[in-house]
């Protein structure tokens, strides 16, 4: 939705009226993940994607005749590798894909304006659709503050009052999910299917240290949409001249700096301590435990992390507190510039995200291990590259 607002403004601004696609669902392979949505107006032209190319025309043929119907219900469409339709216009990913299809009526209670508002000030809502089922097409607007009530329904006040509530928990955990109902949303039951989208903030990176390498991986970082902060004690490192990509520079403490920002954190965002000083990183990890953070790795030689674990167990560290600490930090890659450590670092944060990287001694996937599940040499030897 965030990458066809600017289009539906223009056409809305224009008079004209336009359908939406939206991916709810991928069984297999499929080229775009759920959430993905197409825009098409009366005179189809299009913004976005739902297929990276594969099945496009077929679903502006959709949305058009959705359009041209004398109601515009709701549809649900689906396009398959088995499909002799959906081979002919080029769905070979070998997945199937199922689309909701619309018009955009800003009739339910101000809907689309407020999620408009919404996206540009990166305000934390979720919508949730009915994707098969009664009430197809059905929206309800979620806002994250529980105070603030809904805005639509999804047919049913008690379903409402379910789904408002899963979608808190999908929009806190920064996912997009579908779900399964009763009618008035009774659990296991499977009458009701809702598409719950979530449209979250960007996950933030507190990175401690202005050291070479925090330049890099603020660039990589960047890239996978993370907002970072870099922060260092030092105001002659912590400078926006030396991090001109990083969202914020902070001078101070690391422990003081998250007491400020530490309550805010969630499962999406990650602390990188890349300060290798004790002074500094056993009061960061110290603190950053007692944040709801999801990642969260120290950078550092083997001998260095078994020094400041020792540390941070005089200060009252457990031993379950511990394995949350991904330190040495990074994926064993064998990298050596900061370049390829800041690969590393991020490659490990998307496996501990989405769940790779469970447990120690266990390699991600069929890949490289983490470096704290791994013994010997930190850095490639005899030229090859590799992560530190």
């Amino acid at each position: 939705m965030k990458e066809v607002v600017g289009d539906i403004e223009r056409w809305h601004g224009a008079g004209k009226r336009v359908a939406i696609a939206r991916v709810v669902g991928i069984e297999g392979s499929g080229p775009r993940d759920p959430g993905a949505t197409m825009a098409v107006n009366e005179d189809g032209e299009v913004a976005g994607s739902v297929s990276g190319g594969c099945v496009e025309g077929a679903v502006v043929t959709e949305a058009l005749d959705l359009l041209a119907s004398r109601d515009a219900t709701p549809r649900r469409v689906t396009f398959g590798y088995s499909d002799d339709e959906a081979f002919a216009v080029g769905l070979t990913c070998g997945g199937t894909v199922h689309l909701l299809i619309g018009e955009l009526r800003d009739d339910e209670g101000g809907q689309y304006d407020r999620l408009t508002r919404a996206l540009a000030a990166e305000e934390p809502i979720a919508l949730a659709a009915v994707a098969n089922g009664p009430n197809l097409g059905a929206q309800l607007l979620v806002i994250a503050d529980e105070a603030t009530p809904p805005l639509g329904t999804l047919g049913d006040p008690d379903l409402d009052r379910v789904v408002a509530r899963d979608a808190r928990a999908e929009l806190d955990a920064g996912r997009s999910a579908t779900r399964h109902y009763g009618p008035q949303g009774q659990a296991r039951q499977d009458e009701v299917e809702v598409f719950i989208e979530s449209f979250a903030p960007a996950p933030r990176m507190v990175i401690f240290g202005a050291v070479d390498f925090t330049a890099a991986l603020t660039r990589v970082a960047k890239v996978l949409g993370y907002r970072v902060t870099v922060c260092d004690a030092r105001p002659v490192f912590a400078t926006k001249q030396r991090f001109p990509l990083a969202d914020d520079v902070v001078v101070g403490w690391p422990d003081r700096h998250l007491a400020e920002v530490g309550a805010s954190l969630g499962p999406r965002d990650a602390v990188c301590v890349l300060t290798h000083d004790h002074k500094f990183d056993v009061p960061a990890i110290v603190a950053a435990l007692a944040t709801r953070v999801g990642y969260l790795g120290a950078m550092g030689s083997r001998r260095t992390h078994a020094e400041r674990i020792e540390r941070l167990r005089v200060a009252g560290v457990t031993d379950e507190q511990l394995e949350r600490v991904m330190g040495p930090i990074g994926l064993h890659i064998g990298a050596r510039t900061p370049e390829e450590t800041a690969v590393s670092i991020c490659a490990e944060i998307i496996a501990n995200r989405t769940g790779l990287a469970a447990g120690r001694a266990s390699s991600v996937g069929r890949g490289a291990p983490s470096l704290r599940d791994t013994e010997g040499p930190i850095h490639a030897r005899g030229g090859t590259s590799g992560v530190a």
